[in-house]
């Protein structure tokens, strides 16, 4: 991570060598869009946190975890599926999950599931592109995160 933090200020450095003006222009705007994100992500933070600590680790355990991988595997796709979360809270959260001992596998599914299956968003999705290819679209992806997750097993010998 040092490695991105010292890159971002070089290129910082860099830009700001050919362009004082664009490079803080720049600046602000990211700033200004920061703050417009930074009530949700506080609130995300807070809230995955409340529920991390007040859920014991044998029940993050025995939904998410490794002694059964099929029975985890489902729940994580229908969690990740019927949740709207973005993806800056979405991979922080897999990164707890990892630590309080879910298997990569399982958190494969759930951060696949949770970017690409829509069933908060398939109403929309099914107003502007119908009922027929929003299901195809949301299915596929579906089977695109059972194979992203079976991938994810395998290489990291989870399987």
């Amino acid at each position: 991570m040092t490695f991105f933090y010292i890159l971002t200020v070089l290129a910082l450095v860099l830009s700001l060598a050919f362009d004082r003006n664009k490079s803080w222009q720049a600046l602000q705007v990211a700033l200004k869009r920061f703050l417009q994100i930074l009530p949700d992500l506080l609130l995300m933070t807070v809230l995955v946190a409340v529920v991390l600590y007040l859920l014991p680790q044998s029940t993050i355990a025995f939904y998410l975890g490794k002694y059964n991988l099929l029975f985890s595997s489902i729940v994580a796709a229908i969690l990740g599926s019927v949740t709207l979360m973005p993806g800056f809270i979405a991979y922080p959260l897999c990164g707890l999950l990892a630590k309080q001992g879910v298997p990569y596998l399982v958190l494969g599914i759930f951060s696949t599931t949770l970017m690409m299956v829509g069933v908060v968003t398939f109403p929309l999705e099914q107003r502007y592109f119908g009922t027929k290819v929003a299901l195809i679209r949301n299915l596929v992806s579906l089977l695109i995160a059972l194979i992203v997750g079976l991938g994810i097993g395998i290489f990291f010998g989870e399987i």
